[in-house]
């Protein structure tokens, strides 16, 4: 037992974040260097990297990010990821994974201390510089976006060394 509690004592990334992907989520380990172990992100990290949000998402931030997984791209009518990785697209596609970036680092606690100081909803704006509206469902942290769309939390609190990630299972748009 105390040789256990020894290698969890040093290894606190593994013991805190959940595993992604199939993937373990380094707090040390910045939210590009994390998404690109994930295999259920694969169509997240090549949309961030058509848009050129590299070394933004690579930088110091912090952020929040709202990681829509591969099935969740898979929600959207055909051709849509498609299209909006092609060069032509990128102010569009910017647009949308910048909608599920928020400033700061919000984990799901603070979130939730948000919608019941809200009154059963928090309003987060995105550095897209729009507007998420985050509710519980029973034990489920939701989002609705700004068309009535809603995505649920799956997998919440990865820490990253410039902020959180939280996974989503759809798409949010602007």
């Amino acid at each position: 037992m105390a040789l256990a509690a020894i290698a969890l004592a040093a290894t606190p990334a593994l013991a805190r974040n959940p595993m992604v992907g199939g993937a373990p989520m380094f707090e040390a380990k910045n939210i590009v260097e994390n998404a690109v172990n994930s295999k259920d992100h694969t169509t997240l990290v090549a949309a961030v990297k058509a848009a050129g949000l590299v070394d933004t998402l690579s930088s110091p931030g912090p952020f929040t990010v709202f990681a829509p997984t591969n099935a969740a791209f898979g929600k959207l009518p055909a051709g849509t990821v498609e299209s909006l990785v092609q060069p032509e697209n990128k102010d569009a596609l910017t647009g949308i994974l910048t909608y599920h970036v928020v400033p700061g680092t919000m984990t799901s606690a603070d979130i939730a201390g948000a919608i019941k100081a809200g009154g059963g909803k928090a309003t987060l704006t995105t550095a897209a510089g729009g507007t998420l509206t985050a509710t519980m469902g029973g034990d489920k942290l939701w989002l609705t976006d700004a068309k009535g769309g809603k995505s649920m939390v799956t997998i919440a609190d990865v820490m990253q060394s410039n902020g959180v990630i939280h996974v989503v299972d759809s798409v949010v748009m602007p």
